[in-house]
């Protein structure tokens, strides 16, 4: 498997423990890589020699891994420079940070520096990012740090201030003030964040959008786009929201190629105004107009309301001066809304979330968060098209608690955002990682299953068609959308579009009115982890047999070992042909042995004919439950009908717990055998008997020396 269950639950485990102590919030980001600012910028001043980081080198490897990996010839002249080496009098920022501070070099982060460029516009947010206390001169000790939201928590990101040059120029993002830092220092940030900045090329500009702000971003394509776009976007400007635009490049090899209006396909633009203007050749209609900004920092457009077009000598002073009319060549211009809409192909707006918005008149979202993991054989289902394993997906029950104030329409129900993230795909492109194709779908949960925290099971789908779903299943970071359904309880279930694909998400409810989400986690318990005492009735023609196997192998003392057990089993399972077995290890029966032992602990590694008795008819009833789902006589069942085969044997578990099963027992066709099988069984139930041992108040915890512990774990 890709990960090793320890790594994976202990770091889960540091996650909660993290939040409880309010780590991860806005007011006490996590530490990136475990770097502290303050401490180590004390530490170079005392030392007076500045700040080297150790763990993003300036070396190729944070450039990259393929195109400016070590054998790219782009490399080979690149030379890391402090601020001070490439200019005199170098600033963090020169007179406040603004719009124009950001221009391209040559990395494909237009995205990046779209979504920079809008972060600009809301100072609050900005500051957020770029912490202000930051300079070359004052405290000045070769490191800076920026703030992110990284999947759910907000962490602080430490960097030295080496930064790419060529020729005593920088490589990729620059200020037009060429003694101005802070947009290429943000980058380097970034970069570190995600592991290298060619982790960087290629994005969408919401992905940005929503590092920077924590928000959610909804798409809308311009063909489709509601009547009401304008005021949409003329509302989201009022809110703070970051917004941006591009227009698609359908032939590739065109990709960033410039039109003959000035306009460049495959490439981000923010949208950082719009307004309304009135000519004055025109008595009673207004002209709706949008203001845009190419991240280069040059090549505009050069139609109707561009910067020195005709349409500008119209306008009144007063006009001009509302709208901030300028003519230079500083990559931002003026257009129509109409000509928006038929030039640009699609807008992504970023609502941002309760603690971005100050002014308490603004309307906030109600937001919910949670995480989850596709595990491939037990929790990777793939979407609707596969029924068998579609089930076994993450589960989220979601309760609609109060309708909207102003449903539009005169529709009543409560509107909310899906949001479902995809986790550290930019970071892992170095070992082959590519974004999966994600979606999700929403039920609605009949009433009387109201308050049942249950997993749905597999014939609930099979049944019931999805009351809401996202528009399509699709290869971006984040699929989101918006919705109204009628107040009630739902189960939002995500997934991939293909079953077996292995990864992280995290998945958010943003709505108008009050709401609660949460995964929905099946009660671990047992039904009869208490061996019962054996059963008195006729014995079998099988039973006989057994008895007298028995007495040939045990011997006077009426005892059996491991390796004696192995053999009395082996010579009866192997006759049912059905479980195409080749019989249990030794390993296998030192577990049964384990299990049935009376005195457990102080066991004595031998079964008696009581014992092996009791053993044997667990071995049966379990023995039908595998016969069951090996239906094909394949000799062994998959790990996702695993879930229901330990339901048949009475366990109920949740699904950290399958994860484990499936890493544990499943091989890599994530199969089961009959031995694993039985294996997991004995384990659980194992497991469950020394737990009620040591639980003897019931309350649901226990508390082990570490010899007991050991003992347990050992011997069990």
């Amino acid at each position: 498997m890709p990960y090793t269950p320890s790594g994976f639950f202990c770091d889960r485990l540091i996650r909660e423990r993290e939040r409880r102590d309010g780590e991860g919030s806005l007011n006490k980001p996590l530490r990136f890589n475990g770097q502290d600012f303050n401490a180590l910028r004390q530490e170079c001043l005392q030392r007076k020699s500045p700040f080297e980081d150790d763990s993003f080198p300036a070396t190729v490897e944070s450039l990259g891994f393929k195109e400016l990996g070590h054998k790219s010839n782009k490399v080979k002249n690149i030379v890391w420079k402090r601020p001070k080496e490439i200019c005199e009098n170098p600033q963090f920022i020169v007179g406040g940070a603004s719009r124009t501070d950001i221009c391209q070099g040559d990395l494909g982060d237009c995205w990046l520096l779209a979504a920079i460029a809008c972060l600009t516009l809301n100072e609050k947010l900005l500051y957020r990012v770029v912490p202000q206390e930051q300079s070359f001169s004052e405290g000045y000790g070769g490191i800076f740090h920026f703030q992110f939201w990284r999947y759910g928590d907000w962490v602080d990101v430490v960097i030295d201030d080496r930064i790419p040059t060529f020729n005593n120029q920088l490589v990729f993002t620059k200020s037009a003030e060429r003694n101005e830092f802070w947009s290429a220092l943000l980058e380097k940030a970034y970069a570190k964040l995600h592991g290298s900045y060619e982790a960087l090329k290629g994005g969408n500009t919401t992905e940005a959008m929503e590092d920077f702000t924590g928000g959610v971003t909804e798409f809308y394509e311009l063909k489709e786009a509601p009547k009401e776009l304008y005021k949409i976007m003329k509302k989201a400007l009022l809110r703070g929201s970051l917004m941006g635009c591009s227009i698609d490049s359908l032939v590739p090899a065109r990709f960033e190629t410039r039109t003959a209006t000035g306009l460049v396909k495959g490439h981000a633009y923010s949208v950082t105004a719009v307004d309304e203007c009135k000519p004055s050749q025109q008595k009673d209609s207004k002209v709706r107009l949008v203001r845009l900004r190419n991240p280069w920092g040059q090549v505009e457009w050069n139609g109707p309301w561009s910067d020195n077009s005709k349409e500008w000598a119209n306008l009144s002073a007063a006009e001009k001066e509302k709208l901030q009319h300028q003519s230079a060549e500083d990559g931002e211009f003026w257009m129509s809304f109409e000509d928006f809409k038929k030039n640009y192909t699609k807008i992504e707006i970023c609502n941002l979330t309760p603690d971005a918005l100050e002014d308490d008149k603004i309307h906030k979202w109600t937001v919910s968060v949670n995480e989850g993991r596709w595990v491939k054989g037990c929790s990777a289902g793939g979407c609707r098209n596969y029924p068998d394993t579609f089930w076994t997906n993450p589960q989220y029950r979601l309760r609609l608690l109060e309708e909207d104030d102003d449903p539009e329409d005169n529709e009543v129900g409560c509107t909310f955002v899906v949001a479902l993230m995809q986790k550290n795909r930019r970071k892992e492109r170095k070992m082959g990682a590519n974004l999966f194709t994600i979606g999700f779908a929403i039920y609605e949960v009949p009433k009387e299953m109201h308050g049942n925290k249950q997993h749905m099971q597999k014939d609930f789908f099979v049944f019931s068609s999805s009351k809401a779903r996202c528009k399509s299943y699709i290869n971006l970071r984040e699929v989101t959308q918006r919705f109204r359904l009628s107040p009630g309880e739902y189960v939002i279930v995500p997934s991939t579009y293909e079953p077996h694909q292995e990864g992280e998400f995290i998945l958010r409810v943003f709505s108008e009115k009050k709401n609660t989400s949460e995964e929905i986690e099946n009660r671990i318990e047992a039904d009869h982890p208490v061996p019962a005492p054996a059963s008195v009735g006729e014995e079998s023609e099988e039973d006989q047999q057994f008895r007298t196997i028995f007495q040939e192998i045990a011997g006077d003392d009426m005892e059996i070992t491991a390796n004696e057990l192995k053999n009395v089993l082996n010579r009866v399972i192997t006759k049912h042909k059905e479980l195409n077995t080749k019989g249990f290890s030794l390993e296998s029966c030192r577990s049964m042995i384990a299990l049935m032992d009376v005195s457990f602990m102080d066991g004595t590694g031998r079964l008696n004919l009581q014992e092996f008795r009791h053993l044997w008819n667990k071995i049966k009833q379990w023995q039908g439950i595998f016969k069951h789902y090996n239906a094909d006589q394949s000799g062994s069942i998959n790990s996702y009908e695993m879930r229901n085969a330990v339901n048949d044997a009475g366990f109920r578990l949740n699904n950290q717990l399958y994860d484990i099963i499936t890493m544990r027992y499943a091989n890599e066709g994530m199969n089961i055998d009959f031995d694993s099988f039985i294996s997991c069984l004995v384990r659980l139930e194992a497991m469950f008997r020394a737990f009620q041992a040591f639980d003897q108040d019931g309350d649901g915890t226990i508390r082990l020396s570490v010899l007991e512990w050991l003992q347990l774990t050992m011997y069990a």
